[in-house]
């Protein structure tokens, strides 16, 4: 574990390889709001890293910092090794990074095949669109990211529930060579068995050498499948734990700020 009150040697992965994803100093305001302040973070392959803070941690303007949709005001960003920048979501998504908000971004009156396809229809020279090796690829996809509740692709995703549906939206982001995908509250008003459904497709997302950065108020969750959990305050990133290491009352004395006032009151 790493805590603002401790310096220890940045987190390395178990088997000492280098992070796919890795941000250094990147801070952030909105006018008078610091949102990020000279944030470090970073995501290995074959990782599950859990993201979590109180509501204004800065969890949601670091998760569009890495997608594009913010640009920072100073730190720098490697990928894979290199140096990038990130100007836009085009960027992020060519570098090959996806992003799954809490809403999905759905068409309710598509199919699967639409949906996981969408503004990347594949076209035939003679028919149009071509529906068949689209049909074929969604089915490939889903096959190898072992998603067995659904039977038809070709049914509309309005009709499925919610563990189907973000099944969907992760498929579609890990068919385009994603290497890091970034879920925004995967789980949120779920059932209890889609729950499970989403949180056994975020293990295979692992098992399939991606980087996984989980957002999420869950900490039953966290724990059922993070690696690590890095928590944020205030726009800091405050400490790393390694899920195997904490239980569920460090992770709370972290996000709200208990321990350092306990300490500071010894």
């Amino acid at each position: 574990m790493t805590t603002e009150n401790a310096v220890e040697p940045a987190p390395t992965s178990d088997d000492g390889g280098r992070p796919l994803l890795e941000l250094s100093g990147i801070s952030k305001a909105f006018g008078a709001v610091q949102a990020l302040a000279d944030v470090d973070f970073e995501v290995y392959p074959h990782e599950v890293l859990a993201l979590v803070g109180d509501n204004g941690a800065g969890k949601s303007t670091l998760v569009k910092t890495i997608a594009g949709i913010h640009t920072p005001d100073q730190g720098t960003v490697h990928f894979d090794g290199e140096q990038v920048h990130i100007r836009g979501p085009r960027d992020a998504v060519d570098l090959g990074i996806e992003t799954v908000y809490q809403d999905l971004a759905l068409c309710n009156n598509l199919d699967v095949v639409g949906n996981m396809f969408l503004g990347r229809e594949r076209l035939n020279a003679v028919r149009g669109m071509d529906e068949i090796s689209m049909e074929q690829r969604a089915w490939e996809v889903l096959r190898s990211l072992d998603v067995m509740t659904i039977s038809n692709v070709r049914l509309p995703v309005a009709s499925m529930s919610g563990g189907q549906r973000q099944s969907v939206a992760v498929a579609r982001a890990v068919m385009w060579d994603a290497k890091v995908v970034l879920l925004d509250e995967p789980t949120a008003a779920l059932g209890v068995a889609q729950t499970q459904q989403v949180l056994n497709l975020i293990r295979r997302l692992r098992e399939h050498g991606l980087g996984v950065v989980v957002i999420s108020h869950n900490l039953a969750d966290v724990f059922d499948v993070a690696d690590r959990i890095v928590v944020l305050r205030l726009g800091r990133r405050v400490s790393t734990l390694r899920a195997s290491e904490t239980d569920p009352d460090e992770v709370v004395a972290e996000i709200t700020g208990a321990r350092t006032e306990r300490e500071v009151g010894q």
